[in-house]
């Protein structure tokens, strides 16, 4: 099989793995408020999806390494996908919702093997290129899952959505039992190795700060911007548009991070990405109107797409091909801390103040850390 056409395989199923895990989260949170009208157990429930993540990734990248393959961990966790949103789309109760979120969020797991298996076709010095394309591929499943949303909530209520997700999980399979991946010899896991890797710089850094970016997310577009958004008037076709003007600019921030690291750097990229986070977060906790919800937005997608692919870039650009699986295993269990923070601590922190005045804080907890552990990263180009 050509390199070519391992790249489109690998990319089809990425494409269609976020569409899968994104095409009913623009209503999720109004969706869960129909189940249960407490905030703290709406930002619980949307919790798990980042806690079950954080903890099954790090144990399947040194799974994939160990074994030497990424194939059967990517299927296996794409049907896991296919089988949470469907419980999601059946619960009757919160408790039942609450099973399906954590199944989505182990299913979450695809995107270490996944991220890496596609780097493995590009020479390592062109890892932030590799990762920043793959991820135009990911934003592009879920500008079209988000995109779809609200039609789909209207021709056929909540459930719909999440039934077409598991249909796409099922196609991702198919397309993923086509690809063949280039044997690799197996590498056990050693402690030694592991604290090793835990404990270097230029992988902790760029994940620790990625815990914060995706707190902010989640926190926000995929936690509470949705609610807001329903009190100032916004449809389901809104809400489901505000996600995806969202995913839109967070594709083009992305497409151009490699002529934006070479102009500024990235360092300067990040110390930039975490201001346009804060600030648009800062936006939206005033907004009288969602035109001004829609600009916080767009400050957050532009933000957000470049930091990102940074971020994971450098976390794997200096590791050898045989610990790479483990590295992005870790650099996605750690700011998976921030995708279940994000909206557990703001549903408490909404129940408790207010959403506007938790949005407020949220800005703060992005930039604050954001720009002193920038601070501390290697400033070359």
């Amino acid at each position: 099989m050509s390199r070519r056409l391992s790249i489109a395989l690998v990319a089809a199923v990425g494409f269609l793995y976020w569409i899968a895990l994104y095409v009913y989260v623009p209503t999720l949170p109004t969706y869960l408020e129909t189940k249960t009208g407490d905030l703290a157990m709406v930002g619980t429930i949307l919790s798990m999806y980042g806690l079950w993540q954080g903890i099954i990734r790090l144990p399947l990248g040194i799974a994939a390494d160990w074994l030497g393959q990424r194939k059967p961990f990517i299927i296996g966790c794409v049907f896991l996908l296919g089988l949470g949103t469907y419980l999601l789309g059946t619960a009757q109760d919160a408790h039942s919702l609450l099973i399906g979120r954590i199944i989505t969020g182990l299913a979450a797991g695809t995107w270490v093997p996944l991220v890496v298996l596609f780097n493995s076709y590009f020479p390592p010095e062109e890892a932030v290129r590799a990762t920043a394309l793959f991820n135009f591929v990911g934003f592009s499943g879920r500008m079209l899952g988000t995109g779809v949303t609200g039609t789909l909530n209207e021709i056929g209520g909540y459930p719909l959505a999440f039934f077409v997700a598991s249909g796409t999980a099922g196609l991702a399979i198919v397309v993923m039992l086509l690809c063949r991946e280039k044997s690799r010899p197996p590498h056990p896991p050693s402690l030694g190795s592991l604290g090793r890797l835990v404990t270097r710089r230029d992988v902790l850094l760029p994940s620790i700060l990625a815990i914060v970016g995706q707190y902010a997310a989640f926190a926000t577009t995929f936690g509470f911007f949705p609610i807001l958004a329903r009190q100032l008037g916004a449809s389901d076709i809104m809400q489901s548009g505000l996600v995806t003007f969202y995913v839109a600019l967070t594709m083009v921030s992305s497409l151009l991070v490699t002529a934006l690291v070479r102009r500024l750097g990235k360092r300067m990229l990040l110390y930039l990405s975490f201001v346009f986070t804060a600030l648009g977060i800062g936006v939206v906790a005033v907004a009288q109107s969602l035109v001004l919800v829609f600009v916080g937005q767009a400050l957050l997608g532009l933000s957000f797409g470049a930091g990102y692919a940074v971020m994971m870039g450098m976390s794997i650009e200096n590791v050898e091909e045989r610990q790479r699986t483990t590295a992005m295993g870790l650099f996605q269990a750690l700011y998976s801390i921030g995708m279940f923070a994000g909206p557990w601590l703001s549903g408490i922190l909404a129940e408790a103040i207010g959403i506007r005045p938790m949005l407020g804080v949220t800005a703060m907890i992005c930039l604050v850390p954001g720009v002193l552990i920038t601070g501390l990263l290697d400033g070359r180009r």
